[in-house]
């Protein structure tokens, strides 16, 4: 039995990946395999390449016969050429770093909302001081009235 190692293409028209399989020669391209060592995603950027490499020398020490393709990928993953993603930054970070280079607070408000919060505390102060200005506007009309019938009791 001559058994290779190759590529099962498997995903959606157009969005292809593979995986890296051990087979029967005979099979058709997408049958059952021997043995899964791996997967490839060219699509990505760069290309997702996991092949376990121990299994791999074991097929190949067994008499397996790489494809062209498996072959240059075996290539990549063992000579180190291989290049990797850079890890994913946080949606939190991501959110944060826009938030203070757009110059709004962290609290999920714009810089309105601080100010408005900053100035609460004067307008409370201003109220309190309100309602003390209109008893003393309250006094005076009384005032203003008892003055003017004190002159009204001096003119009788």
């Amino acid at each position: 039995m001559a058994v290779k190692i190759r590529l099962k293409r498997m995903g959606k028209i157009r969005a292809p990946f593979y995986r890296v399989v051990i087979m029967d020669s005979r099979t058709k391209r997408d049958g059952r395999a021997i043995e899964e060592i791996g997967k490839y995603h060219p699509t990505e950027e760069p290309s997702l390449i996991e092949i376990d490499m121990e299994r791999a020398h074991y097929w190949l020490a067994q008499g397996a016969q790489p494809t062209e393709a498996v072959a240059a990928l075996l290539k990549v993953v063992d000579g180190g050429t291989l290049k990797t993603k850079e890890p994913k930054t946080a949606k939190k970070d991501l959110y944060e770093a826009a938030l203070s280079a757009a110059g709004k607070s962290d609290d999920g408000g714009s810089r309105k909302k601080a100010e408005k919060k900053a100035d609460a505390p004067k307008a409370d102060a201003a109220k309190a001081e309100a309602p003390k200005a209109d008893e003393a506007k309250a006094d005076a009309p009384a005032a203003d009235e008892a003055t003017s019938d004190d002159t009204a009791k001096a003119e009788a």
